[in-house]
């Protein structure tokens, strides 16, 4: 078992400064109308993604796939009433490159999800954490710099 630790200062007029077990800094707020910081809340569907597509990339990777592009679109659905946590978070998988395999995407985000991904695994027992996934081709060309003409 692994123990991670983290501290979370408060700033003061809603902010805090949570310190990652990594010592990296971040300011979050807790007065989303403000905008100025990220929310807890926001945090959670950010580290949910991050952590998944970190996988995905990884397994693509090692898969030899042309990447060129890679997002992810999250949607959280939260509960109305008190504790307004997450009841479904779905994730949307954008891969773009050259002749990108739809098989070895699918595989990847389903390894990312059943298996690889700690934050989905975290909020699986309390939230339903679905994926989907589109392959694009690059709508431009890649080195455009190569198609023009030596002077």
């Amino acid at each position: 078992m692994t123990e991670l630790k983290s501290v979370v200062h408060c700033g003061g007029n809603g902010f805090f400064v949570g310190i990652s077990p990594g010592g990296h800094s971040l300011v979050i707020e807790t007065d989303g109308g403000r905008a100025s910081a990220p929310t807890p809340i926001e945090l959670l569907l950010v580290a949910v993604g991050s952590c998944m597509g970190s996988d995905v990339i990884e397994i693509l990777r090692k898969k030899r796939e042309r990447v060129t592009d890679y997002h992810i679109d999250i949607r959280g659905m939260r509960r109305a009433e008190f504790p307004r946590r997450f009841e479904a978070i779905h994730l949307h998988h954008v891969v773009t490159g050259l002749r990108i395999s739809r098989q070895a995407v699918e595989q990847a985000v389903q390894l990312a999800d059943e298996k690889y991904c700690s934050v989905a695994a975290t909020l699986r027992p309390s939230a339903s954490v679905t994926t989907s996934f589109e392959v694009l081709e690059p709508s431009v060309p890649i080195c455009a710099a190569a198609e023009v003409e030596p002077q």
